[in-house]
């Protein structure tokens, strides 16, 4: 008998349990009491999720070692563990309630995304793990965009089905990572057609990728945003969705990054790739809470 597979599906299993508890939970729950109840969600999970907030402890220390008190790193794990529990119960409540939606998610900086989109290339909106992103792509669609985001599929299909439900009934298209080749096509696709891309390129890449500066070590870093930039003439915009102090969000569209050229492609792709990573560093750097720290970003090394 395979032990580790088996402690997986029984992970996964009580992990659809509790999803599915709390989305009935959530389902008659008054929206007054939502962030309540995820504040208590995430005190149980910052408890059991051992493995997670040993993850999010190494991430913040080589990240932040030198410049934060170890009570400052605590601080952030605490608040990340709180912001997924919000973001979590806010896809379950928001995502069915299209008019709070868009009354809970303002947009700014959107004459850069029109910019963009005047010139009837699409656009690519590169971004990271940061954030309640699905409610962006949610909100964009609710405006009226032809919007799509690159995602690769959950581990725990039932759960994958579920956000797959909800992002279809909202006009989200899903474009999987992989296979790689169809991933490409659907996307070209998508940009001739003038459409919205969303692109996150914060997680460990593998070595599929190139190195670039993250926080002061090399990280493993998707290529693809330059690649397709290049390919098809559609802008590249930074974007980002930020948490109020009232638990309503921003979007924020920077201006389209002109792609700068080096001496040969290879080195122009991560030139343009270290562009975008640092802006995406600086955002991490202002809202760290905001960000995935339970992802290993280091994991692959240069040879």
């Amino acid at each position: 008998m395979d032990f580790k597979k088996t402690r997986k599906n029984i992970g996964r299993f009580f992990g659809w349990l509790g999803l599915s508890t709390c989305s009935l939970i959530i389902s008659f729950l008054p929206e007054k009491w939502l962030y309540s109840f995820a504040k208590n969600i995430a005190k149980v999970g910052a408890r059991i999720a051992a493995k997670q907030r040993k993850i999010a402890l190494e991430s913040l220390t080589m990240a932040f070692g030198e410049e934060k008190t170890s009570q400052e790193i605590e601080r952030i794990i605490q608040d990340c563990f709180t912001f997924l529990a919000k973001a979590g119960v806010e896809l379950m409540f928001l995502m069915d309630r299209p008019r709070r939606l868009r009354e809970r998610v303002r947009i700014v900086g959107r004459e850069n995304l029109e910019r963009a989109l005047s010139a009837g290339r699409g656009a690519i909106l590169v971004s990271a793990h940061f954030g309640n992103f699905p409610l962006m792509l949610a909100r964009l669609s609710l405006e009226g965009y032809k919007v799509g985001g690159i995602m690769r599929p959950m581990r725990d299909t039932k759960v994958e089905k579920l956000f797959l439900k909800k992002r279809s009934r909202l006009n989200i298209r899903t474009i999987y990572s992989q296979p790689r080749k169809a991933c490409v096509d659907a996307t070209i696709r998508s940009l001739a057609g003038n459409e919205i891309v969303f692109i996150p390129i914060d997680q460990n890449f593998g070595t599929g990728g190139v190195f670039v500066d993250f926080f002061g070590r090399k990280a493993a870093t998707a290529t693809g945003p330059v690649v397709l930039a290049q390919r098809t003439k559609a802008a590249l915009i930074p974007c980002f969705i930020i948490r109020q102090p009232d638990d309503s969000h921003k979007i924020v569209f920077e201006p389209p990054l002109t792609l700068e050229e080096a001496s040969n492609s290879k080195d122009t792709v991560i030139l343009n790739i270290q562009r975008l990573t640092n802006i995406i560093e600086d955002y991490i750097r202002r809202y760290p809470a905001e960000w995935g720290w339970i992802h290993r970003r280091w994991k692959s090394k240069p040879s």
